[in-house]
């Protein structure tokens, strides 16, 4: 037997947004308060090989407030993933703001 090493991509390419600018996105979720709803809303971004900056989660009687920052995703992506984990039917509401947007000026000067 021998072990067969696998490499993943650090971040997923946006193949839709390849030469957009890449932005902080903070999204702001109301959700019932079910055990699994957490791992449904990060598992979109795990699919993407992504790892959020910062996750916060109170529970307030029978309602979940989950915020998560996402650092380097164009906005296109962030509303994308945004879309489907609205689309999840323990979701009540979902608010996705850019908090921070890199400049496509900037990034061709950092890519120099």
């Amino acid at each position: 037997m021998h072990a067969v090493e696998t490499t993943h991509p650090a971040t997923r390419v946006d193949a839709w947004a390849v030469s957009s600018a890449h932005c902080q996105a903070h999204y702001q979720i109301v959700a019932e308060a079910e055990p699994d709803v957490v791992c449904r809303v990060l598992n979109y971004f795990a699919l993407q090989f992504l790892t959020p900056a910062r996750v916060s989660v109170n529970r307030e009687a029978d309602l979940l407030y989950i915020e998560i920052m996402m650092d380097g995703l164009s906005w296109h992506r962030a509303q994308v993933i945004g879309e489907k984990i609205r689309n999840l039917i323990s979701v009540c509401s979902l608010h996705v703001d850019q908090a921070d947007c890199v400049g496509a000026q900037a990034l061709v000067a950092a890519i120099r």
